[in-house]
């Protein structure tokens, strides 16, 4: 009876946390000050990872995609399959599952060891909200720099893509450029940036509320942050999954 209920349970815990962030952000006075600070954190620290993991994505997507072509399909076709796999799936999914590594486990930890210290039950005697203080600051943070990060991924992307294949195979910048240019629709952007502010939420929702509930002692972070990260890369799988399923048909330009 207890592994029947326990999943139940689970998903009523998480939503009354939900809850709580939700009428957390009534009181701007508590996160405000916490927001820009964790924008940098989350955000600008993490430019150097994205950076890296964007242009291997684009390099190693332009030399395969140009070496499984069959003899008599134009070159062209290099710039619209890298430009399709990077913008519209590689981008923003490698991105967040990256970044649920680096920001989520990060996030985990920071409001875990606060718990297991009593931290956030001294926030408490002090009359702040823990939850307003803590976890609605690395919300924005993650909605707003996610898209940003992604953006900033799919261009190094792209443009690795297009040195790769101009650099390392027989495919001219002219027949990369009209690829790119072939079939493009401006929501394939957007389609990009939804799946990056959903990805973000994920990462602040699951590692924020694994850290607030994490057990007593060092033990009890550590399996937190792992559990964390186990779920948050999961849910962004099946919501990667679930985005595709409802937009892709509005992506044809």
């Amino acid at each position: 009876m207890q592994f029947v209920l326990d999943p139940f349970r689970q998903v009523g815990q998480r939503g009354y946390f939900l809850r709580d962030i939700v009428r957390a952000f009534r009181d701007p006075r508590t996160y405000g000050p916490e927001v820009f600070r964790q924008m940098r954190n989350i955000g600008v620290d993490s430019l150097p990872l994205t950076a890296i993991v964007a242009a291997f994505i684009g390099a190693v997507t332009a030399f395969q995609t140009r070496y499984q072509l069959f003899g008599g399909v134009q070159l062209s076709v290099v710039g619209l399959i890298s430009r399709q796999s990077i913008v519209l799936e590689l981008g923003p999914l490698l991105t967040g599952l990256v970044l649920t590594g680096r920001v989520g486990a990060r996030i985990t930890a920071e409001i875990g060891t606060m718990r297991v210290t009593e931290q956030i039950d001294a926030l408490e005697t002090l009359a702040y909200d823990p939850v307003a203080y803590l976890v609605v600051p690395r919300v924005i943070a993650c909605l707003v720099m996610l898209p940003v990060l992604v953006i900033l991924a799919d261009a190094i992307g792209v443009g690795s893509a297009m040195f790769t294949a101009v650099t390392a195979t027989d495919v001219t910048a002219a027949a990369f450029a009209e690829g790119l240019r072939l079939e493009f629709a401006p929501f394939q952007i957007v389609y990009s940036v939804i799946k990056a502010t959903i990805f973000g939420a994920a990462i602040a929702f699951f590692c924020s509320y694994e850290g607030y509930t994490a057990n007593v002692g060092a033990e009890g972070v550590g399996r937190s942050t792992a559990q964390a990260v186990v779920i948050t890369s999961v849910a962004i799988l099946v919501l990667d999954a679930v985005t595709a399923l409802l937009l892709a048909p509005y992506l044809q330009a």
